[in-house]
């Protein structure tokens, strides 16, 4: 298959021993009740072997509704995929999930979501400072009206959340941002962070501007999860977004879903340029 003839949301590649992997959000219906997600691999980028299901979500009570945004890390020599779906209280969560391959069969790791019961999160992104694993995750606009990106640090072996949740911005706080009216939502989409070959720390980070999708990037202040983020110009203002960055066997790429309309979306491909301090698309 053709990146133009696999419809997919947020995706995600992971790049190991020669291959790649890809993962995410089945398009039908933006991702509900859709039965879990599927791999994709290829050699090249370009030709696509697949989809294979990695992850039953019926099998295991996880087909309530949303099935979204799987990433899949290596992390102590296992993979651990992170993915939202819709808890027994209704509100969505970010589990984790495991295997020994990238292939799956993934199965339940956490006892339940790890970001907080009472809050509707989506998007959760595995994140580790100092050895320390952290979960960056949206506290997501239809409930906080105002989205909101915060992290949350984990347990060693991924399995609950250790500490309070602590809000890193809101999607309004932007200079670029759309101004609106009391009490109008502003979304937080899809964060991702990468650490320049410098040591910068960055944030991409997905919203709508002008009522399109954008792929937006924001810096660490002092280099750190909990420092300040300044905004950058977004990356990205013609409808793609739900980004992340992966080093490819020559290159530095960011895929990213476009359009963002359901039953069109394909995952695309940019080259970029890490120049120590920021990235710059090619």
């Amino acid at each position: 298959m053709k990146c133009s003839e696999i419809n997919i949301r947020d995706p995600f590649v992971l790049y190991e021993n020669g291959k790649y992997y890809m993962y995410g959000t089945r398009a039908a219906d933006f991702g509900k009740h859709t039965g879990g997600f599927d791999v994709y691999t290829s050699d090249d980028l370009k030709d696509w072997s697949g989809p294979t299901e990695c992850f039953d979500s019926e099998k295991y009570g996880l087909n309530r509704e949303v099935n979204w945004a799987p990433e899949v890390h290596k992390y102590k020599d296992k993979y651990y995929m992170f993915a939202s779906f819709t808890q027994e209280n209704g509100l969505r969560g970010t589990y984790s999930l495991v295997c020994e391959s990238p292939l799956g069969p993934f199965r339940p790791h956490s006892a339940g979501a790890l970001t907080p019961d009472c809050w509707e999160c989506i998007d959760g992104t595995l994140y580790v400072e100092n050895g320390v694993p952290y979960l960056v995750f949206c506290h997501e606009h239809t409930q906080a009206i105002d989205g909101e990106i915060c992290f949350v640090a984990l347990s060693n072996d991924l399995k609950k959340s250790s500490g309070q949740p602590k809000e890193m911005f809101t999607a309004s706080s932007p200079w670029w941002a759309d101004r609106k009216l009391p009490g109008e939502h502003y979304v937080t989409d899809g964060p991702f962070m990468y650490r320049t070959k410098a040591g910068t720390l960055l944030m991409m980070w997905s919203t709508f501007i002008k009522h399109k999708y954008a792929q937006c990037i924001a810096v660490s202040e002092n280099g750190s999860i909990s420092g300040d983020f300044l905004h950058l110009p977004p990356l990205i203002k013609d409808d793609g977004g739900h980004g992340m960055i992966f080093q490819a066997e020559k290159d530095l790429l960011l895929t990213f879903h476009s359009p963002n309309k359901m039953g069109l979306e394909h995952l695309c491909f940019v080259k970029v340029w890490d120049d120590g301090d920021r990235l710059k698309l090619i």
